[in-house]
This record gives structure tokens, C-alpha cells and sequence, in this order.
């Protein structure tokens, strides 16, 4: 069984995969932290495991033991104002104004499976055999009850948490802060890895070492955010991307979230994330519960490398959902970079047409569709068509792309409100914003209250109708601003803290319902590109798209930092025109098209007026893409040279029985005189023999592993082509025989 319980010690021993979780029941019916890492036998000696003593100026609980002291105790879920002067995972406020919690133990559950979360996005099981679970029952007696609950992965290196807080008080109890998981560890020995960024720089690679003190990531935009994204990682020193110990925290939500690590004076380190208490509190009347969002814990003792991938294989196949989890992913061509707004159905059937002469799959019309949509100003809620464009309509446009042997797809953004709108003029109160007080726009759009129930109705059957109106296949859900202002009248004043939240809880059941009702539709969300890419979403979206910088050199920084959390199969990756319309850089069709092939392939270009040698590349790159498809989207993936060190970037993926690999290499600038290039690949079968197709080449796997991959022998068209920006991509197959 995954968890034990001893009885004698009053520990609790959880064992993933490969790691073990430990805690234990103290004498004061609270709860310490043990071990989480490398997997144990069962812990003889509980003391061994942990050192409890007091200090000059540490508090006391006992006055029976003076050494016995919260202060210092690395804790499973620590409290305020009793003795720990550390950050604490809840803060509750009781009827009298009083802060304090003393939260004791009162029994456990031990379950097969895991439970869902109730209006909240987590990771699944198909069997109850996948996962146990661990309910541990606490309560303060002044009347809160809280249930934190484990779920253990018996075939990855993963545990979730999460956290249940019910009232049981006669008054109404304030929560002003209810984060997800707190976890000690006895040391600071860790290098912090975050992800971090902007708009058209998402999930850059940011490390730095631990010191004394608070170091946190956030956002309080409404929005997960381009600027930071709800993970952490903390690596051991010594450890690197296929080497060392690796703990991962991931949430599972899409709103504002805090991620913090604390360094106490004896160098004890405190990890905790979930909902950010910036801009939030939330009333419990009698009987009432707040159910947090997940924590996924992963640990890896094969590097950052090993983590990424056991993130990869769970929110692959058991955080996506849907038909489209497991099956291939269409080519598309999305019409925005071609035409921006200005277009009508002869321009889009044009583009079209080309299209399918190519292999491509899907058209996707963006923006511009729907009400008086000719520039950003306007028509944002008015979902019906604009038959100035379209004057046969959604159907009748899909229908002539259906006729051309291509799935039709749709651009949305449902959360928005455009001021000049007919929904504005009929529901000027839908808006976020605080009647009679100015308001910020952003793109010249407001926020839709998705916490009012009549406003998530609204957008569900307005998608809904336009979803049963046209033969869509595909659905980009976008979402262009944060959240300011944020107020909600149907909430008296003491409860506009809960605003954030609730608007997430609408969302959730907004996805929930469209998703629902049309499960042959493939739904892919976006927010200014990659602004929502989290947890939260691809519960219910399988693939985001990863950043509206589609710039081949900017691409390889985004989506390896985006690859230490989230699999290719989540990333929407296409090759635009150049000069880029983000960058201004020109660079070849080759590397633009080896860049977004690790990942959900497209285009974002007018295919209409392109060169006849371009149109070529294209028309061979979605006959390599269709042919590695399976593996890029299924297969394992593995980071080799990171483009934040240097001016290079290599990775491959690998299938599951080591037969087949695809090796992507990136060289950013030229050289003068260059030195031989090799990369040592990984992943591979040492006892195998492969092929790399279009070469006479082939070599072992110990070579190509231990020895390296001779870039410049192998791909000789990199050494033929001199200038900035080569790339090569390899398909190594498995021969017989060896």
C-alpha cells in the first residue's frame, strides 16, 4: 500500500514511486515534518528524523519540556500566532477579532483512488488502483475543522495536496489567507528555479541561491500571468538537468497565486504555495466549507531533467482530458498574422486553398469575425456575425473549408467586453469595475464579473450557439487583459476579497459546461499567447498557446522554459512570416520550422504570398511533422543544451521503447572558424544500433550517448550554409540485429 500508518510512533509514511513523504503526529496533536525525498524503509527511530529543541528566546508549549517548541519545527501545515514566527499556511480571524488557530489532530482516512475537487481543476485517476489517498482530520476547538488530503501516485514520483477548511463555529470565521501545501525541509541547501518573464518572453529560466529571508513569486493580476508562472523547483547543489535531487511544486489554478520560500536564522527552509493572500479573504458562515486548489509535489533524483518529465507523463495523461489527450494533434494555419482584421471570405478561402495544397489540416479564422469587429475598439460580447465579412456566415464559411478537406476552427474571447458593444449597452454592469470611481481599460476592452452566475449563463450559451451553428472543430480561447478594479455588487462589503476566486469558480464551470457539451471540438487556451499557461487550464484545454512571440530564436528560450513543467503535447508552437512581427528578425524557413515541430505544429502567415521555394520547405516540413507527430506529442523529451547558456540549444524525444528518437539542434549566430560541434545525446538504448535517416550513418547508442552526435559530420547542409540561424533536425530509428 502506497501510505502506512505506525501507530506506535504515530507516523505517517507516504511512498511514491521512487520517493517517500513522512510525517509525524507530535505530542501537542500537531504535525511535524519529517522526510520527503529518496525512498525509506520503514523509519525505525522517529527522533533521528528530526531535532525539536528550544533556543534562546523560542516559545514554549509545554512547560513540562522548556526544549519542546513550535518555533523551529519543520511542520505539515503551521499555524499563526501560537509560537511559530514563520510564514504560516492559513490565517483564520474568529468573531472577537482574535487570529490565533491551534489546529490538533482528531483521526485519518486512508482511501483507495482519489477524490475529485469539488469546482476545482486537479489530476485524476482512471482506477482506484492509480492512487491512495490520505484524509488527516484537524480542528481548533473555537471551530474549525480542517482536512488535509494526500494523494500518492503509486507509478510516478508524485504527491498531491490539497486542503478542505470547514466551520463549525456558531459566528461567521474570516480566512484571510489558505494556502494549498506548506513543506520544511532541515536545510537551505537549494538553488531556486522559477519561471519567469513577460509578454513575448514567457517562462524564462531564472535561478538563484537561497538566502535568509523571504523570496516569493506571484501574481495578483487575475490571471496566472506572463511575468510568473505557479511553480517553483528547488535543486539541490550539484544537481543539473540529468543529475542531483529536484523538488517541484506546480498549482493547479489559473488566478492569482503566491509562491514563497523562507529561510529561518538556523537555515531550515520553508517552501508554500496556493491562492495569493494579496486581495484575499474569505467568510465561512457556520457549516460552510473553502476547498483550495491541488499542489502537485514531484521529486527526481535524475536532475531537473527527470522532474520535468514526470510532470510531462502526468499532466499529459492525467490532468488533460478529452479525445484530443491521446490522439494526434491537427497542422493548422490561423489567419491572424496574415490579415489581422482586415479580411473577407474570398482572402480567407484564398489562404485556404493554398493551405490544403500543403497537408495542412485545419484553418482557424481569429479575430475580426463577429459584430463590427474592424480594429480592437469594438464588438467584444456581440458573438453573431459580421456578414460584411462572411455573408454566408460561420456555417457557410466552414462548410467551403470542410469541402477542401480541412477542419474548420474559431478564435474567441469570451471573459472580455468591449465598452462600444451591444452587450455593454444592454449590461453596462457586467463589467469588473467599482460604480462611480474610474476605470482602466486594457486593449480597450473590460472584464467580464464571472462571478455572477448570470454572467457565466450568458457566455455559456452564447459560445454554446455559435459552437451548433458552424461544423467547428477547434476553439482558440483567448483572454487580452488583467484585472483592475475588481469589485462585485452582489457582494457586501465585508466579502470583495473574494472576488478573484469566485471569478475563477465561474470560469472553471464556464470551461466545465462548453468543454461538456461539444467533446469533439479541440479547445486551446491563450491569453495574449502565453499569459494562462498553467495547470488550472489544461484541465480542461489540452494545449495552450505557448506566447504570441513566434520569433524562431525567442521560441527556443520559451518553450524550453516552458518544457521544465509542461509536456510538447501542451504547447502550441507555428512558424510565422518574416521580418517577425515581434522581433523584427529575419530568419530561414529551415530553423522556424524545426523550432515549432516540438510542439502542436502551425503556421501564422499569408500562404498567398510566398515564394514558390518557401512554399516547398513548408509542404516538406508538415510531411516530416505528420511523420514524427506521435512521437513529439507522446514520446518522452529531453533537454541537452540550453539556449540560456550559450549559443546553442539541442533536445530530442524519445518513445517509450527507445526505437525512435527526433533530435532537434540550434545554432543562433555564426562562427569564424568554427570548432567541431557534438552533442552527447540521452535517452537512448546503449545496447542499439540506429539509423539517421537520409544519411548512411549509423552508430550505436552507446556512441551517441557517450561519445556524442558529430553535428557537423552528420548534417553536413550546416556546414554548407554559412550565416546566423542553422538548425537540423535527425530521425534515428532502431535497427535489428544488434
Amino acid at each position: 500500500m502506497a501510505i502506512t500508518y505506525d501507530s506506535d510512533q504515530r507516523i505517517f509514511h507516504l511512498r511514491a514511486a521512487h520517493c517517500s513523504y513522512v510525517f509525524q503526529i507530535q505530542k501537542n496533536q500537531q504535525l511535524a515534518h519529517l522526510h520527503w525525498g529518496r525512498p525509506l524503509q520503514e523509519p525505525a527511530d522517529a527522533a533521528s528524523l528530526i531535532t525539536i529543541e528550544g533556543r534562546p528566546f523560542s516559545t514554549q508549549l509545554d512547560p513540562e519540556d522548556q526544549g519542546f517548541t513550535t518555533e523551529f519545527m519543520p511542520q505539515e501545515f503551521p499555524a499563526f500566532g501560537s509560537g511559530d514566527f514563520r510564514q504560516p499556511a492559513f490565517e483564520a480571524v474568529w468573531s472577537d477579532g482574535s487570529r490565533v488557530t491551534d489546529l490538533q489532530y482528531q483521526g485519518h482516512e486512508i482511501l483507495p483512488g482519489k477524490p475529485q475537487l469539488g469546482g476545482l481543476p486537479a489530476v485524476y485517476v482512471e482506477s482506484a488502483a492509480e492512487a491512495d489517498t490520505l484524509l488527516v482530520h484537524l480542528a481548533d476547538e473555537a471551530g474549525l475543522a480542517v482536512t488535509l488530503q494526500y494523494s500518492v501516485f503509486a507509478e510516478a514520483n508524485v504527491i498531491t495536496r490539497s486542503v478542505l477548511l470547514r466551520s463549525t463555529a456558531q459566528e461567521p470565521i474570516i480566512l484571510d489567507r489558505a494556502l494549498s501545501t506548506s513543506v520544511d525541509f532541515t536545510d537551505s541547501d537549494f538553488r531556486l528555479l522559477q519561471l519567469s518573464g513577460a509578454w513575448g518572453r514567457e517562462r524564462m529560466v531564472t535561478e538563484r541561491s537561497l538566502t535568509q529571508g523571504l523570496q516569493a513569486i506571484e501574481s495578483a493580476r487575475g490571471a496566472s500571468s506572463h511575468q510568473q508562472n505557479p511553480f517553483l523547483a528547488l535543486q539541490r547543489s550539484g544537481s543539473d538537468e540529468h543529475q542531483g535531487e529536484v523538488f517541484g511544486f506546480s498549482l493547479v489554478y489559473s488566478g492569482n497565486f503566491l509562491a514563497q520560500v523562507e529561510v529561518d536564522p538556523f537555515l531550515q527552509t520553508r517552501v508554500q504555495l496556493g491562492i495569493n493572500p494579496r486581495d484575499f479573504s474569505w467568510q465561512l458562515d457556520p457549516g460552510e466549507t473553502l476547498q483550495t486548489p491541488e499542489v502537485v509535489l514531484a521529486f527526481s533524483d535524475q536532475g531537473l531533467n527527470g522532474l520535468s518529465q514526470t510532470y510531462h507523463r502526468l499532466y499529459r495523461t492525467r490532468l488533460a482530458r478529452g479525445a484530443f489527450r491521446d490522439e494526434p494533434r491537427p497542422i493548422l494555419i490561423n489567419n491572424w498574422e496574415a490579415t489581422y482584421f482586415d479580411f473577407d471570405e474570398e482572402k480567407i478561402l484564398a489562404i485556404a486553398r493554398q493551405a490544403q495544397t500543403l497537408g495542412v489540416e485545419l484553418f482557424v479564422l481569429d479575430d475580426g469575425w463577429f459584430g463590427q469587429r474592424d480594429d480592437d475598439h469594438t464588438s467584444l460580447g456581440d458573438w453573431f456575425v459580421d456578414t460584411r465579412k462572411l455573408p454566408d456566415g460561420l456555417g457557410g464559411l466552414g462548410t467551403k473549408i470542410n469541402q477542401l478537406g480541412m477542419k474548420f476552427g474559431l478564435w474567441f474571447e469570451p471573459e472580455m467586453i468591449s465598452p462600444v458593444s451591444e452587450l455593454y449597452r444592454k449590461h453596462p454592469d457586467w463589467c469588473i469595475h467599482i460604480p462611480g470611481r474610474r476605470r482602466t481599460l486594457s486593449r480597450n476592452q473590460l472584464t467580464l464579473n464571472l462571478a455572477r452566475t448570470e454572467v457565466q449563463d450568458y457566455i455559456i450559451e452564447q459560445i454554446s450557439s455559435v459552437l451548433q451553428s458552424a461544423p467547428i472543430e477547434y476553439v482558440k480561447w483567448d483572454m487580452n487583459r488583467h484585472m483592475t478594479e475588481v469589485f462585485n455588487p452582489e457582494l457586501p462589503a465585508s466579502r470583495q476579497r473574494e472576488t478573484g476566486h469566485r471569478y475563477m469558480l465561474g470560469l472553471y464551470r464556464v470551461l466545465e459546461e462548453i468543454t461538456s457539451r461539444f467533446p469533439h471540438i479541440l479547445f486551446e487556451s491563450c491569453s495574449g499567447g502565453g499569459g494562462r499557461f498553467d495547470p488550472g487550464m489544461l484541465h480542461y484545454m489540452p494545449q495552450t498557446w505557448t506566447s504570441d512571440n513566434t520569433d524562431a530564436v525567442e521560441r527556443l528560450k520559451i518553450q524550453y522554459g516552458t518544457s521544465v513543467v509542461y509536456p510538447l503535447s501542451s504547447m502550441g508552437a507555428h512558424v510565422s512570416a518574416v521580418p517577425n512581427h515581434q522581433t523584427g528578425r529575419i530568419t530561414p524557413m529551415e530553423i522556424r520550422g524545426h523550432v515549432s515541430m516540438f510542439g502542436n505544429f502551425g503556421y501564422e502567415l499569408d500562404l498567398t504570398e510566398l515564394n514558390a521555394a518557401d512554399l516547398e520547405c513548408i509542404k516538406q516540413q508538415i510531411a516530416e511533422y505528420k511523420a514524427v507527430r506521435q512521437l513529439v506529442q507522446q514520446g518522452t523529451f529531453i533537454r541537452l543544451l540550453s539556449p540560456f547558456a550559450g549559443n546553442e540549444t539541442a533536445w530530442l524525444v524519445v518513445s517509450e521503447d527507445q526505437n525512435d528518437a527526433y533530435v532537434g539542434y540550434y545554432r543562433v549566430l555564426a562562427e569564424p572558424n568554427p570548432r567541431h560541434y557534438k552533442v552527447k545525446l540521452k535517452g537512448l538504448d546503449p545496447h542499439k544500433r540506429y539509423r539517421i535517416e537520409g544519411t548512411q550513418w549509423s552508430l550505436g547508442g552507446d556512441q551517441l550517448m557517450y561519445a556524442g552526435l558529430n553535428i557537423y559530420q552528420i548534417a553536413r547542409e550546416i556546414r554548407r550554409r554559412r550565416g546566423d540561424f542553422t538548425s537540423v533536425a535527425l530521425r534515428l530509428r532502431a535497427e535489428e540485429g544488434r
